[in-house]
């Protein structure tokens, strides 16, 4: 074959996207490149979803819990090491796997990312500072002053997305819209993206199970243990925000945790929303039969 194949499984959170990464990764003895921005952090288990010891055994699994959320870590980062190791899997193996529920993620390998300058650390953690004390509202409208461009497209109730923007506009006194849609690098792999979908009701059903399992294991106790890092931009996410909340007092338990599972199905909608735009994406649903996903992949592989 000319070139070798990277099969990313997208979709949103909870849909079983571990389960199969893991099928066919057994199925054509390879390895799994983790994707998914928030299980890079080894301090952050369980409000995560990490896959289990059992999981991680099956197939080897690279990029989860590989930091520290005290240690700088971007998606320009992230970009620059997968793709060395993957270089280093396609010496000996014609297949790859890739899962992941974060979008700019899997872009960034698959596509590349834009090239932004290097932003202050102190830029980003100030901009942290005004989201926890007051909230989002003054970010959307500091966008909106600044890129009205970006502000016009962008998830507006995504912090990360606004940060984002914010500190290369404060960073550079240009737009953040100004570095989008740069030429981007070919790749030197194929890529087949297999997104996994079920009906809404569904998916937010699982979404309040998994929820559930996570308070059952302990979230609470691990949120706990990092709130004196609540400020961290790793901590910025779902799970952990509402528990800080109660710990301050602010919140009871029992409406963290309904805000929790509110949440994480706007984020699972954010992420369908992300991956519907991908041209070229294989949906089936979350229940199809392994035997017809390993099919589509075997095709491929055979006109690589």
């Amino acid at each position: 074959m000319s070139k070798k194949l990277l099969v990313t499984i997208v979709g949103p959170t909870a849909i079983g996207k571990t389960t199969l990464a893991i099928a066919l990764a057994k199925y054509f003895e390879t390895e799994i490149i983790s994707a998914d921005s928030r299980q890079f952090y080894k301090e952050m288990k369980i409000g995560t979803a990490v896959p289990s010891k059992n999981e991680l055994a099956i197939v080897p699994h690279h990029f989860i819990q590989h930091k520290s959320i005290l240690e700088p870590y971007s998606v320009g980062d992230f970009e620059r090491e997968a793709l060395a190791k993957l270089d280093n899997l396609f010496r000996v193996k014609d297949i790859v796997v890739m899962v992941g529920g974060s979008g700019l993620y899997i872009d960034a390998i698959v596509k590349g990312l834009d090239n932004f300058p290097k932003v202050s650390p102190k830029i980003r953690e100030g901009l942290n500072d005004i989201y926890n004390e007051k909230g989002i509202e003054p970010l959307q409208k500091q966008l909106q002053d600044l890129d009205p461009t970006y502000y016009s497209k962008v998830d507006k109730a995504n912090p990360h997305r606004l940060i984002r923007a914010l500190e290369i506009c404060l960073s550079t006194d240009t737009p953040y819209s100004s570095f989008l849609n740069q030429k981007r690098t070919q790749r030197s792999f194929e890529t087949t993206t297999i997104g996994l979908s079920a009906d809404r009701p569904i998916i937010y059903e699982r979404i309040n199970q998994r929820v559930d399992s996570m308070i059952a294991q302990g979230l609470v106790a691990e949120a706990e243990r990092l709130y004196e890092q609540r400020s961290l931009n790793a901590l910025q996410t779902v799970g952990y925000t509402e528990l800080f909340k109660y710990f301050d007092g602010e919140w009871t338990l029992e409406f963290a945790i309904s805000e929790i599972k509110k949440n994480t199905r706007r984020f699972a909608k954010r992420q369908l929303t992300w991956f519907r735009k991908g041209e070229n994406t294989l949906w089936i649903e979350y229940q199809d039969d392994i035997s017809d996903i390993v099919s589509v992949v075997e095709k491929k592989l055979e006109s690589a």
